[in-house]
């Protein structure tokens, strides 16, 4: 008996092989980063996922987390999201008209902080004690996002580095 089976071909079957690739090379479908900055040293730094352009671990607890996004909706769809994690009520067009703005790759983002019981969401149970700080920004159509997530005293230590983290990104064209 002969069996013979047919498939559509995917990408997968048209990328070439690339010996001695990492796993995040091989699994995660990792992209160079299209921005890039300074990030401080007592950040570790972390693989790139498909979603996270950039990824850190940050303070005492190994909890704390800053990454870079690109998103999709727009900059107060996200800052909504980000509120909602804390259990917040969503801005207003009006209300969001007042919040901190701050430079990032060259255009105006929101600055963005909470603090309290944090829930991620995704099957994650809610985090007491947590804050957060971070921008999200409109760039040409592209919403950009800076997120940093920790233990609460360690997002309140971290928040001028966090500033100038951003203020070091840039948009590299890669």
């Amino acid at each position: 008996m002969k069996t013979e089976e047919t498939r559509k071909k995917t990408t997968k079957d048209i990328e070439k092989p690339r010996l001695f690739a990492t796993s995040d090379e091989r699994f995660r479908d990792t992209q160079p980063s299209p921005i890039k900055g300074e990030a401080p040293d007592n950040w570790l730094t972390l693989p790139t996922t498909k979603f996270r352009i950039l990824n850190y671990r940050f303070g005492e607890s190994g909890l704390g987390e800053v990454y870079v996004s690109i998103s999709s909706g727009s900059v107060i769809e996200n800052v909504n999201r980000w509120r909602k994690q804390f259990g917040e009520e969503a801005l207003t067009p009006t209300s969001f008209s007042d919040v901190e703005r701050i430079d990032i790759v060259g255009v105006s983002g929101v600055w963005m902080e909470s603090a309290g019981e944090y829930g991620a969401g995704m099957g994650a149970g809610a985090k007491p004690g947590y804050g957060l700080a971070g921008v999200v920004a409109d760039s040409g159509g592209q919403i950009i996002t800076v997120k940093m997530i920790g233990p609460e005293n360690e997002v309140d230590a971290e928040k001028p580095a966090l500033r100038e983290y951003v203020a070091s990104l840039k948009i590299t064209g890669e």
